[in-house]
């Protein structure tokens, strides 16, 4: 019986002594992990603003496709030169009634009318105008992380 003790009291202490070492690496880690986060911060990439405007394009011509409703088309269908984002006329409308349907694309470039950046950004985020509501469909309510929002109203800003 006095041998279990003593095998009992070596576990123990093993256990404790592991337990412990497991706290000190733990601390340790974080310690190192938050000196090391002003540097980590500084170390992510920051776009100036030509890349953040590029990016913004991209995302408006080769994933929102916003030139396909918010520019003007020709006979043809084709793009109007000169008038890239400038607003237009939708040339579909709903085969059913849709509630707050508006058959104009609003002119983008430079901002639409009544927007700042920001404006523009929170509602590219949220998918809510500068008077809280919802966007006319068929505008869709999009959700963009802050970057890409940030990124789509530089650009259009940046165009006339």
């Amino acid at each position: 019986m006095l041998m279990n003790k003593d095998v009992t009291r070596t576990a123990f202490a093993a256990s404790h002594s592991l337990r412990a070492s497991l706290a000190i690496r733990a601390r340790n880690a974080l310690c190192a992990v938050t000196l090391l986060m002003p540097m980590l911060a500084v170390a992510a990439p920051v776009a100036d603003k030509a890349e953040l405007i590029a990016y913004g394009k991209y995302i408006v011509h080769g994933v929102g496709m916003c030139s396909d409703c918010h520019t003007p088309k020709d006979a043809h269908g084709q793009p109007v030169a000169g008038q890239d984002l400038h607003g237009a006329s939708l040339p579909f409308t709903p085969d059913h009634p849709i509630p707050g349907w508006t058959p104009y694309a609003v002119k983008l470039a430079g901002l639409p009318a009544g927007y700042t950046q920001a404006q523009l950004t929170t509602f590219l985020r949220t998918g809510r105008t500068p008077r809280g509501t919802m966007a006319n469909p068929p505008m869709p309510g999009y959700r963009m992380n802050e970057h890409d929002a940030r990124a789509v109203a530089a650009y259009l800003n940046s165009i006339n």
